[in-house]
């Protein structure tokens, strides 16, 4: 696959099979099925180097022996997205296992 963030139905409006024909997006998903690429979400963030690991593993030891209280004053933040349908909205990438 030439471009893996194509979705499995815009591929097909941009591939051209045997003799210059159109291709069905469900071809198109049997092909991607038999060649073992899966969509996944790309990876979007920031590489862990050692030094952070490092940083990490030193900011987790000061504060082990922290009590509830100290612990009350700090505020944690993850930012998720929820969804009520299917479509998401998200980016996927055509890739195989271990990719």
């Amino acid at each position: 696959m030439k471009n893996r963030l194509l979705s499995a139905s815009a591929s097909p409006r941009q591939t051209r099979g045997r003799n210059n024909q159109r291709i069905s997006a469900n071809a198109a998903r049997r092909r991607l099925s038999t060649s073992r690429l899966r969509a996944r979400r790309p990876y979007i963030g920031p590489i862990l180097t050692q030094r952070h690991r490092h940083q990490s593993t030193l900011w987790a030891q000061e504060h082990a022996a922290w009590d509830r209280i100290q612990w009350r004053s700090v505020v944690f933040s993850v930012e998720y997205r929820f969804c009520t349908d299917l479509a998401d909205g998200r980016v996927r990438v055509w890739r195989r296992s271990g990719e």
